[in-house]
């Protein structure tokens, strides 16, 4: 007498019931740590004379591209320093409040993102003039007016001419100089950067990008904050 046939569908309940728990414990035990993928990290960097210990492996550790410290004036007047603190994620962008082209839209979609982020402690806005000339404190108190009731942690910044100039080549890595055929016209980037803790570039986003590249900033801010806490965590 034959044994009796043992349907299908019963053979593969059956080792959906073996083989999904298990699997859903080594995905929960060996992939539940935080996977996002990190921001990437701009600039140039080098290898260091120092390493890390990975999976038992030494790893030689990076020295990624660094904005170096300064200081400004902002719209009141105050010496503002970056940074102003050494947990502070920052937003930066660079503009003059006599541009005749994109800086209004600029500016207007760093408010939208400073408004969603308004009682963020950790996160602080930077608008670096151009026009430092013309831009004096009090100019910058009336133009950031309209800007600044969405997030007091925005400063307007202005000062020496030819150091805002080197800070925007040298250390963001963006366009920034005077076009002297015209009377008044500068030439500078309408990216908004993405600056962490440890002062490195994390992200570029082109202000004229529409709201998809806005709400990547969004979006990536709340990625570095993560992994910002994180890492204090981890010390």
């Amino acid at each position: 007498m034959g044994l009796p046939a043992f349907p299908v569908k019963k053979i593969l309940v059956l080792l959906i019931l073996l083989v999904v728990p298990g699997s859903v414990y080594y995905l929960l035990k060996a992939k539940g740590e935080n996977r996002y993928r990190p921001l990437a990290i701009y600039g140039p960097k080098q290898p260091a004379s120092t390493f890390h210990t990975k999976r038992g492996k030494q790893i030689r550790d990076t020295l990624y591209h660094q904005i170096r410290d300064f200081t400004l004036l902002n719209q009141n007047a105050d010496s503002a320093k970056f940074p102003a603190d050494s947990s502070q994620i920052t937003v930066i962008n660079f503009f003059f409040s006599r541009c005749p082209t994109f800086c209004s839209s600029m500016n207007r979609e760093m408010a939208r993102v400073a408004k969603i982020n308004k009682g963020n402690r950790l996160l602080r806005f930077l608008s670096i003039s151009v026009d430092a000339e013309y831009d004096r404190p009090d100019v910058l108190k009336a133009y950031s007016e309209k800007y600044v009731s969405e997030n007091e942690k925005w400063d307007f910044l202005t000062g020496n001419k030819n150091e805002i100039f080197r800070l925007a080549k040298e250390d963001f890595l963006v366009d920034a100089f005077q076009d002297t055929t015209k009377k008044v016209n500068f030439i500078h980037s309408p990216m908004i950067i993405l600056i962490d803790s440890q002062k490195r570039i994390r992200g570029y986003y082109n202000s004229t990008g529409g709201n998809d590249k806005m709400n990547l900033l969004t979006d990536e801010i709340r990625v570095l904050i993560a992994e910002e806490l994180r890492n204090v965590k981890d010390r």
